[in-house]
């Protein structure tokens, strides 16, 4: 099998700051419908190459102090779903882009995080969707 092109593939995350993530959550899905849990919503969806792999995004908002964003001091970040994790960092590393950390490994996928032109902080993952499809049953937003 022939290695997978280092890019993105699509949008793995949405993260926001904001005064009370708990009452943001309830108002999501008291008005719009949202599966909420601790973490916020995961949005289900499938995969155009293969529909009968279930897909995951993760909505979530964070208290407005939250450090986790840093160095970037914007008021959201956003993950993206990325392939070949590590030839993406190879080659962004050879474009002269940030990168802030090393990648990690869990069993839902890798991460590591970038910084854009812009100084907004970005998240790469490579999932692992099983994971979630084995776990989440219907606790997510579809």
């Amino acid at each position: 099998m022939s290695e997978k092109e280092p890019k993105v593939v699509g949008i793995g995350g949405i993260f926001f700051k904001t005064s009370d993530p708990d009452s943001t959550k309830k108002w999501y899905s008291e008005n719009l419908g949202l599966v909420t849990d601790a973490y916020g919503s995961m949005f289900e969806f499938r995969n155009t190459n293969n529909p009968e792999e279930k897909n995951y995004l993760q909505w979530s908002p964070f208290k407005d102090d939250t450090t986790y964003f840093q160095p970037s001091n914007k008021e959201f970040m956003i993950n993206y779903r990325v392939q070949n994790i590590e030839g993406l960092v190879e080659k962004l590393k050879a474009s002269g882009v940030t990168i802030c950390d090393e990648i990690e490994s869990f069993d839902y996928g890798k991460f590591v995080h970038i910084m854009d032109a812009d100084g907004n902080k970005l998240e790469l993952w490579e999932p692992v969707d099983q994971v979630f499809t084995e776990s989440q049953g219907d606790k997510t937003t579809k």
